[in-house]
């Protein structure tokens, strides 16, 4: 098939090329083309915002569309009116981020939306493509984790036990919050091209279970073969902060686990990765100390003194 993949020289885009061209398929990257591209692909140099950069794709003609790097209803909205209806599926990545909080957990994907959600562009792209009956498949992960991540999330935790810095963690460590492993998301990306009733359908896609915060600061110390005593854990009053920064801690303050059962239904799928494997295979293959920039030494500050 040809293939194009809107942002895959990093991170989720990277891991899915990468299966991609393991399977033989003709693949264009579309991208800034601040990063080189994998061997065996395409570039497509240009700034997805601007209409003389999405031109360049219109005698195009691709069997698929992965929208990796989409935010806004108007990136996806100019690529498509560009694409000339040439494909047979368009496959976006959304955001868990796009639910109203609610006291009841796991979240389906029939909860309420959040208006006020930083991730609202990807909720109205989905009704765009719903409305104008688009044959898509969008996902939406919670928190997507493993090698190559670029957020600071399993890295923040990885950098403080590793220089034995005390943890922040919020009230008793109780919140609920879930992960989903980069290589179980690309997985099931592909997967979907082969399921017919997949198409016109949005799928929570994340790990099989929630943890609490203080479970994954516990699993984190396990990967680097330390005990929990050996953990220092400071807390702080997350009540007194805004539940979805993540200005000075990486997960948002409040419950935050989705209900993946029906992408297991509908796909015949299951994440490959348990959280504790997981996190090995990301600190294994991806953490570098004297890389990593994901420590803020003013973190402590930001929470302690809230």
């Amino acid at each position: 098939m040809k293939i194009l993949v809107m942002g895959g020289t990093r991170f989720v885009g990277k891991s899915l090329v990468g299966k991609l061209i393991s399977q033989n398929h003709n693949i264009d990257i579309f991208t800034r083309g601040n990063k080189s591209n994998p061997e065996k692909t395409n570039l497509i140099k240009g700034d997805r915002n601007k209409l003389e950069s999405i031109v360049k794709l219109r005698n195009e003609k691709y069997d698929v569309v992965y929208d990796i790097s989409g935010r806004e209803l108007s990136q996806t909205k100019l690529l498509i009116e560009n694409l000339n209806n040439s494909f047979k599926r368009y496959i976006y990545v959304s955001s868990a981020g796009v639910y109203k909080d609610n006291c009841e957990l796991p979240l389906s994907e029939n909860e309420p939306i959040d208006p006020e959600s930083r991730h609202k562009g990807k909720f109205e792209t989905e009704n765009w493509l719903i409305k104008n009956k688009i044959p898509f498949t969008s996902f939406r992960p919670t928190y997507i984790y493993g090698p190559g991540n670029y957020n600071k999330i399993e890295n923040w935790f990885f950098e403080r036990l590793f220089t034995n810095k005390s943890i922040p963690i919020p009230g008793d460590g109780s919140l609920i919050t879930q992960l989903g492993h980069v290589s179980d998301l690309t997985d099931v990306l592909i997967r979907c091209i082969n399921f017919e009733n997949s198409k016109n359908n949005i799928y929570n896609c994340s790990g099989e279970k929630g943890v609490t915060i203080k479970g994954l600061i516990y699993f984190c110390a396990e990967v680097l073969g330390l005990n929990q005593n050996e953990v220092s854990l400071k807390t702080f009053d997350y009540q007194k902060l805004d539940p979805k920064s993540r200005k000075g801690f990486p997960i948002r303050l409040n419950h935050y686990q989705t209900d993946i059962s029906k992408i297991k239904r509908d796909l015949e799928w299951a994440p490959s990765f348990d959280l504790l494997n997981g996190l090995k295979d990301s600190f294994m293959n991806d953490f570098n100390y004297k890389k990593s920039e994901c420590f803020d030494e003013n973190s402590d500050k930001i929470l302690f003194n809230s």
